[in-house]
């Protein structure tokens, strides 16, 4: 028999907010965490603000021994370490000391790259002979597992440990991912979720082909301007979204909060043909995924009412709108409330998609919808195709029920997950 699937925990590190508490005040308020960024300035890139989150040594003291942070500067694992532990402490479930495995728990937790700070120390070091030197843990901070392979080791877990990796779609990947093998009866529970490395060496190739924004290198808030006419390109940024997700059985067992059920989902690619690209979509799979997300939850058009969108402030954003409306055949003032975490946060690049999954969890659950900031100036080819109205620029407080999570990436991969008020 299928399962049903539930979250119970969550855990997020992001540039405006590490740990729940702050993350929802911040989200709630519209409060953004971009900043401007002097070291992206000293190394003349166009780009000068970026959504750093905020980790420091206290931060981390709470997380890692001082002989693991020895050396480790790995900060797309420190992310995802610190969003992983808080989701399964969020979820009421305690780290085990046993020297057995939890053979029911797993996680599959997703990044684009690992160690890229480790990976340029240890070129120095090899290139001056110095190879003895790279220490101890230069692999595992620099294996793209590194980060399912640290939580898996702190939690003890017996399942499926693994890392995905789908550019800008990989959080949504991993949900889905985890949700196939819950509800096949695999795991009962699996830790997912996805990371990003943040600095100059990850985001100076984006800084290269001129998608970030540079016009608003003195206004750091203002700088990321998804849906508006003014919008000037991404802003990069990172951090670590984290979902425990489970078998509905398995929860009531243990008396868990549930936040919401996943009713289903849909991953594809448009292959890079009719339209599509590395950097573009295909419309046409785009909508697809949209329309097999919604069969494979057994739900109907009219019955989205939040949309959590991909949306990264360029000149993309219509056409994601676009293929939206098109997909649940929903225009102007019928379209869903939609907004864009990337106004807040910045691109977190792999981390993208489990940031803003947890906080459309949280929208979801507790009845609001988070303002977008900086659009005041909408795009008039977005105001063509929905109601101004759908986009609120305050706080929204209202009964929703059944949300879409959407995230589009590099290699033209989609992914589309449909969460609902858990009844």
């Amino acid at each position: 028999m299928e399962r049903r699937v539930v979250i119970t925990g969550l855990g997020v590190v992001a540039p405006n907010g590490i740990g729940l508490e702050e993350f929802r005040s911040a989200l709630k308020n519209g409060r953004s965490g971009i900043k401007f960024d002097q070291q992206l300035a000293d190394l003349k890139f166009s780009c000068q603000v970026s959504g750093t989150p905020p980790v420091d040594q206290q931060n981390l003291s709470e997380y890692f021994t001082d002989l693991e942070l020895r050396n480790f500067n790995s900060t797309g694992i420190m992310y995802g370490v610190i969003a992983g532990l808080d989701a399964w402490k969020d979820a009421g479930l305690p780290i085990s000391e046993s020297e057995n495995p939890d053979w029911d728990s797993g996680t599959i937790f997703g990044t684009g790259t690992s160690g890229i700070e480790k990976f340029r120390e240890s070129i120095y070091k090899i290139d001056d002979l110095q190879t003895r030197r790279l220490g101890s843990t230069a692999v595992s901070q620099t294996m793209n597992s590194g980060i399912s392979a640290y939580l898996g080791g702190k939690l003890g877990f017996g399942n499926q440990v693994t890392t995905n990796s789908s550019a800008c779609t990989t959080g949504s990947e991993s949900i889905l991912m985890a949700f196939d093998r819950i509800k096949a009866g695999k795991a009962k529970r699996i830790l997912a979720g996805s990371t990003s490395d943040s600095g100059p060496y990850i985001w100076a190739g984006f800084d290269a082909i001129k998608v970030c924004n540079f016009k608003s290198n003195d206004a750091p808030e203002k700088a990321s301007r998804p849906m508006s006419a003014s919008a000037a390109g991404f802003v990069p940024g990172s951090g670590a979204g984290a979902l425990v997700i489970e078998d509905l059985e398995s929860a009531l067992a243990r008396n868990a909060k549930i936040y919401c059920e996943i009713l289903g989902g849909n991953l594809n690619s448009g292959g890079q043909r009719g339209g599509g690209s590395m950097t573009a979509p295909n419309s046409t799979a785009v909508q697809k995924c949209v329309k097999d997300a919604l069969l494979d939850a057994g739900i109907s058009l009219d019955e989205i009412d939040y949309i959590s969108g991909h949306l990264t402030a360029t000149s993309k954003d219509a056409t994601e709108i676009r293929n939206l409306a098109e997909s649940l055949n929903r225009f102007g003032k019928d379209f869903p409330y939609i907004n864009s975490l990337k106004s807040l946060t910045g691109h977190c690049l792999s981390a993208s998609a489990s940031v803003e999954a947890v906080a459309a969890v949280l929208q979801l659950s507790e009845n609001f919808v988070a303002p977008n900031i900086n659009c005041e100036d909408l795009n008039p080819e977005i105001t063509a195709i929905i109601d101004a109205q759908c986009i609120p620029k305050k706080r929204v407080e209202k009964q929703l029920k059944i949300a879409a999570k959407v995230s589009f990436g590099f290699g033209d991969v989609n992914g589309c997950i449909i969460f609902k008020k858990y009844s």
